[in-house]
């Protein structure tokens, strides 16, 4: 249940209801309405569109260009007695539906930043009592995670620019895989982000523990801490 992202539920949620009011009161300026079980149909089948995908604000994001329901429901009609005229409202309504949740999910980004900013490390680790440190690199032995004082020593921090050649080409590359130098030789799995995030993150340590790698699938964050979360490191 920890990778249900909730904010994007509620503003689905919010989409549907929105959606739901505006078709209410397009219903109501009928004259000649229609069965309400057609014109939930038409509405769901002008919802299918020809879309792009794009990134906007570092989040994937969805834009219809066609009305490939809208142009369905047209040939359908066109073969029927029922008037398109009657439905033809709901049809269009069911495509401009895709710009409501376009917009409503736009204003998703920001909320999400409020409540779950990624430049802090607690978003990523908000629990950590299963969590455990693993050697990810033969040259390097078991650590244990101090775990009475992690929870403290992540709040007490500073986000640093990822020199990600810098680390690649200060590595020594030998043939001896034993002796080259990894920058993060551990990774900590088990950790559970702050509820309702959805977030997805693998975390790699530093070999004194104090410093982490976050990633996730869209962006990294390298953070730094005066203590160390390996037990036995100050």
């Amino acid at each position: 249940m920890e990778n249900i992202n909730v904010v994007e539920m509620g503003v689905t949620i919010l989409a549907w209801c929105v959606i739901a009011w505006i078709a209410y009161r397009l219903y109501n300026r009928q004259a000649d309405k229609p069965k309400i079980w057609k014109v939930l149909v038409v509405m769901l089948v002008g919802l299918f569109s020809f879309s792009i995908n794009t990134t906007i604000f570092g989040t994937l994001m969805s834009i219809s260009i066609l009305p490939i329901g809208v142009w369905i429901l047209y040939a359908y009609f066109r073969k029927k007695n029922e008037k398109w005229q009657t439905y033809r409202t709901f049809a269009w309504f069911g495509f401009a539906a895709n710009f409501i949740f376009l917009i409503l999910a736009l204003l998703m980004v920001p909320i999400f930043q409020i409540i779950y900013p990624g430049s802090e490390p607690s978003t990523y680790l908000s629990n950590i009592d299963d969590a455990t440190i693993i050697p990810i690199h033969p040259g390097v032995k078991h650590q244990e995670m101090d775990k009475e004082n992690a929870l403290t020593t992540i709040r007490d921090f500073s986000e640093e620019r990822i020199h990600s050649d810098d680390w690649y080409y200060g590595a020594d590359l030998g043939a001896d895989t034993t002796n080259t130098q990894e920058k993060f030789p551990y990774q900590l799995i088990g950790a559970i982000p702050k509820w309702g995030s959805g977030l997805i993150s693998v975390v790699y340590i530093e070999e004194d523990g104090k410093g982490l790698l976050i990633s996730t699938p869209t962006e990294q964050h390298y953070f730094r801490f005066k203590h160390s979360l390996i037990e036995g490191i100050n």
